[in-house]
């Protein structure tokens, strides 16, 4: 089934809100290994819709529905890094998954993920210097890790459905 531009708006609309909202809303607590003491799952919806809907979807997902969820939450000034770094980190999935013809997102996803903790490093460097972007490289790359899993493991339900225009 071929898909409509506005069939492919409404998922990239709806992909980003899912983005924002799991952003927001669904955490999983650390313990007091970091010093946010949570990982958001929304780069599991950046990388799923990476998975599903290409590598400028991931891009969009990530950027918009995770810098969204930043200027909404009261971290506004994460916003701009976050719109670069999850923007990218969806787009990098999407690109990889694609170059290796859909197959294998764990390899798509696990590098995505680790691009995620690099650019919130460089990042956080002109926002807090290198020691305060050092404290957050374990908290990030727990972030980054379960996402990816979590992602693969959606993605591999979903390609088991009737809806298959997504993969498209």
């Amino acid at each position: 089934m071929k898909k409509s531009k506005i069939q492919n708006v409404a998922l990239l609309a709806m992909m980003a809100a899912l983005t924002e909202v799991s952003t927001m809303f669904l955490k999983l607590p650390q313990g007091l290994l970091v010093a946010n003491g949570y990982v958001n799952l929304g780069d599991t919806l950046l990388m799923l819709a990476a998975f599903l809907l290409g590598p400028l979807a991931g891009f969009t997902a990530g950027s918009l529905g995770s810098a969204l969820a930043d200027l909404v939450s009261g971290c506004a000034i994460y916003a701009p890094i976050t719109f670069i770094v999850k923007g990218l980190e969806g787009l990098i999935c999407g690109l990889i998954y694609k170059k290796m013809k859909r197959k294998y997102a764990l390899l798509a996803a696990l590098p995505a993920g680790l691009f995620m903790v690099f650019g919130y490093f460089i990042g956080e460097i002109f926002l807090y210097g290198v020691e305060g972007a050092l404290a957050s490289i374990f908290g990030n790359t727990v972030q980054g890790v379960v996402n990816a899993v979590l992602a693969v493991l959606l993605n591999e339900v979903l390609k088991k459905t009737p809806v298959k225009y997504l993969n498209n």
